[in-house]
């Protein structure tokens, strides 16, 4: 394994509207080879530099989807490791917490350097989604003017979404609908149930009906706020703002779920969600900071063991001092 060193190892206390947490985190990972783990980096899917940068490529490989699941979660893994395993706890913001307020939004700020550092392989998340063209000059000209270290221009959320499931083999759009709005892959996973759909890799359920694993994606909405699937039924097809995540792991012991997702405050974060047993029986997540999961997206794919995160091939690769500094999500019995 190879580790890009920018300093020493730092412990991050702060807190941002009073639910933004960081915990002891290791400094980024570099990728790892791919004959290690057979996943291209994004930013080979571009060319150039900021303000002059261009696709390459935006096509999706065709290969075996056999170990679909275990895939995406490890993909995803990898892109957490590559942004600094940053962390966002939103457990204590759960809206029958009495202690809790809800905090005005604001705008997160990412460093420049890190910013420069990883703008070639948000472009190469773009990269995956068609009719994004005017997206990536629209953000070139936004790097001329405002320099190679601004923000985005255009939430990219739904781009790494795409990238991840473009990676992981799900290139035929019958079965992923790659595309730069959430939105798109959520009305594919409602139709595949309304409408048997039997070729799409993901299924619509409302939240709390099914069984949730790593691989599945957990969804809300903010413009609408969206509380259940036959509220986006009726709005079919029409923009709507909303965000998904890619679930990793399980705590019912913390009460939490762990999701990886793109564009969470600026970066791609590991999300922390309130859950607990509903009257069903199953372990589901709760309203928080004044929203909830309207659908839960489930895939069509065989199992993983529960310990998929611990499994991956990017905290597999980490020393035991390193895993030790993940040790608030991560469980590693091989260093204890």
């Amino acid at each position: 394994m190879k580790l890009r060193v920018i300093g020493k190892w730092t412990l991050l206390a702060s807190i941002v509207c009073n639910f933004t947490f960081s915990f002891a985190q290791l400094q980024y990972q570099e990728r790892l080879s791919q004959d290690v783990f057979d996943v291209a980096a994004p930013s080979t899917r571009v060319s150039g530099t900021p303000g002059s940068m261009a696709y390459l490529e935006q096509d999706c490989r065709s290969i075996s989807t056999d170990n679909l699941r275990q895939r995406i979660v490890n993909t995803a893994i990898q892109e957490w490791a590559y942004f600094g395993y940053t962390v966002y706890d939103l457990t204590h913001t759960r809206d029958d917490n009495p202690n809790y307020s809800r905090q005005r939004w604001t705008r997160p700020r990412i460093d420049s350097n890190e910013a420069v550092r990883v703008a070639d392989s948000i472009a190469g998340y773009w990269s995956s989604t068609p009719n994004s063209a005017w997206i990536f000059e629209r953000q070139n000209q936004s790097w001329d003017s405002r320099g190679a270290g601004s923000r985005w221009r255009n939430p990219w959320s739904a781009a790494f979404i795409s990238w991840v499931m473009c990676e992981s083999g799900l290139g035929d759009p019958r079965r992923f609908r790659r595309a730069i709005a959430h939105h798109s892959y959520i009305d594919q996973a409602i139709r595949a149930r309304d409408d048997n759909e039997t070729l799409a890799a993901y299924v619509a359920h409302d939240a709390g009906e099914q069984v949730i694993e790593p691989g599945d994606m957990l969804c809300r909405g903010s413009r609408p706020n969206y509380q259940s699937l036959e509220a986006r039924r009726s709005q079919m097809g029409v923009g709507a703002r909303t965000h998904c995540d890619i679930v990793v792991k399980l705590d019912a012991d913390k009460k939490q779920i762990m999701l990886i997702g793109g564009n969470v405050r600026g970066w791609v974060r590991l999300k922390l969600l309130p859950a607990e047993i509903n009257e069903e029986g199953l372990f589901a997540t709760v309203p928080y900071n004044g929203r909830q999961i309207f659908a839960h997206l489930k895939l069509r794919a065989d199992s993983v063991p529960e310990n998929v995160l611990e499994q991956s091939p990017s905290v597999q690769s980490l020393s035991c001092d390193e895993q030790v500094r993940l040790s608030t999500i991560v469980d590693s019995p091989r260093c204890s």
